[in-house]
């Protein structure tokens, strides 16, 4: 797939080659335009998350998320033609019930425009893995707090602060690169724990709220740019989008009301 902005196209093993050579840099996005300036400013990956739920559809979580619903905003994404690798969530209930179900799914994000999918646990889904990679996808893991499955693990809280539940963290890192993932996303785990799992494995990780030892770093990005509701205590926002856009709509309706919009400039 060409791309728009001139830079060597990202691919799933060009990113895994990244590991001990450069940090990686990934950010989500869930349309084209956010999609497109994303990858004009140089990130390595664009993910399609299922936090889409939350900070564009309104839910309470990533639950109610579709198939179709990362469909549409994958194909979205793709229509940006990003240099940047653009992984796409499997939403709660995509791949859990048979591994057909499993490879048919990633299948369609693949049409949609997905050039990797990501999903959620451990050694339970490496056989889920093994098949969407056989089938030709390009599959990336995601460990530690696993939104999808909070409700199991006692709500959205820090993993890995004993030993066994450290360890546990460790061996599904390893049994996802076993089964073929290209890389793995360490979230909310203690810092020491995301250390260990990026020594423990040839492939990057690439931490959220799990502190500096991974090898990226990936945020959602309506907490980068303070458009989100709530903001995570490990997210860092780097503008005030929500002012900027609530000021603009406050002058406009100002204009309006005054009779200052529109103008002869703009109807001439």
């Amino acid at each position: 797939m060409s791309c728009r902005s001139g830079r060597r196209k990202v691919t799933a093993p060009a990113l895994a080659s990244m590991k001990g050579r450069q940090r990686i840099v990934m950010v989500t996005a869930y349309d084209y335009p956010t999609a497109a300036l994303a990858d004009e400013a140089g990130v390595d990956s664009i993910l399609v998350g299922d936090s889409l739920g939350m900070v564009v559809l309104g839910y309470e979580s990533t639950l109610p998320v579709t198939v179709e619903d990362m469909l549409r905003h994958t194909a979205a994404v793709a229509r940006a033609k990003p240099c940047a690798l653009i992984v796409a969530d499997m939403p709660f209930l995509s791949y859990e019930a048979s591994t057909r179900d499993a490879v048919l799914n990633a299948g369609a994000l693949a049409r949609a425009g997905a050039e990797a999918v990501k999903l959620e646990g451990g050694s339970e889904v490496a056989d889920v893995v093994k098949a969407i990679v056989r089938a030709g996808i390009p599959v990336m893991g995601h460990v530690g707090l696993t939104p999808q499955r909070a409700a199991r693990l006692g709500g959205y809280r820090r993993m890995g602060k004993t030993p066994t539940e450290a360890e546990a963290i460790v061996r599904d890192a390893k049994a996802l690169e076993e089964a073929g993932a290209f890389a793995v996303v360490v979230e909310f785990t203690k810092a020491d724990v995301a250390r260990r799992v990026t020594e423990s494995i040839g492939i990057p990780t690439i931490c959220i709220g799990s502190g500096p030892h991974c090898d990226g770093q990936v945020l959602v990005l309506h907490d980068i740019i303070g458009l989100s509701f709530y903001t995570p205590p490990f997210a860092k926002r780097y503008a005030d989008a929500a002012s900027l856009i609530r000021k603009a709509i406050e002058d406009y309706a100002r204009e309006v009301r005054e009779g200052k919009f529109p103008g002869p400039e703009h109807y001439k």
